[in-house]
């Protein structure tokens, strides 16, 4: 055998030994892998413990979230019963305070009413005056007139200033008596008028919004036995 044949071949015994090593090196970082694994994992029995106390360990947390939900649900109940009060006492306040101010302006709209009065009583007066031959000589008929004029356009200042305040006037005439709305100052006997039937008003009543301001005096109807039957 020649020189070359024996390098050769030792070559080839070489790369044998060495793919050996490599191999060995290889199976024994396997086994080495394997009994780490096996080291880390656990038995069933610590399995199952371990899975045991997640369960509870989740349990009592799902029982701390619940408490926490009743708390804040009965926090939100408690701030709706509050919202719910406050706005209750709030509308009382704002109630009181309307009424207040309707019962400091009361004194004045009978007051202005009772000037109303007496100006569609001076009215009335003037229209219905009929000067005399020297009176209508003497310009009193045009003074009456221009009178009469200005007593209207104060009448119609005062009823708008009424209308703003929400006073409006309560039909009476026509209508059944109301004790609550009216009072009858007198009474008479028609056999052609209902029983109960105002017939008149000697004084006008009048009502703020849906409140009575001021009763009117009316003259009420009562149908004696003989007229009814």
């Amino acid at each position: 055998m020649d020189a070359a044949a024996k390098e050769q071949l030792v070559e080839r015994f070489r790369a044998y030994l060495e793919a050996g090593d490599a191999q060995s090196e290889e199976h024994a970082q396997l086994a080495e892998t394997r009994e780490a694994a096996e080291a880390e994992s656990p038995d069933l029995f610590t399995l199952l413990a371990e899975q045991a106390a997640l369960k509870n360990e989740v349990k009592l947390e799902s029982r701390q979230i619940k408490a926490a939900l009743d708390q804040f649900r009965e926090l939100f109940d408690t701030l709706r019963q509050s919202n719910t009060r406050l706005g209750e006492e709030l509308e009382r306040q704002q109630q009181s305070a309307r009424d207040q101010q309707r019962d400091a302006e009361r004194g004045l709209l009978l007051e202005l009413l009772e000037l109303r009065d007496r100006l569609r009583a001076g009215h009335e007066q003037a229209r219905r005056y009929r000067p005399g031959f020297l009176a209508r000589r003497g310009g009193a008929g045009t003074f009456v007139a221009g009178m009469a004029d200005g007593s209207a356009m104060n009448l119609a200042r005062l009823d708008d200033i009424l209308i703003r305040r929400g006073v409006s006037p309560l039909p009476s005439v026509g209508h059944a008596f109301d004790p609550h709305t009216m009072h009858a100052t007198e009474v008479v006997h028609k056999a052609d008028r209902e029983d109960g039937e105002v017939v008149d008003e000697l004084r006008s009543g009048y009502l703020q919004h849906d409140r009575l301001l001021r009763p009117a005096e009316v003259i009420v109807n009562k149908r004696t036995e003989e007229t009814k039957s």
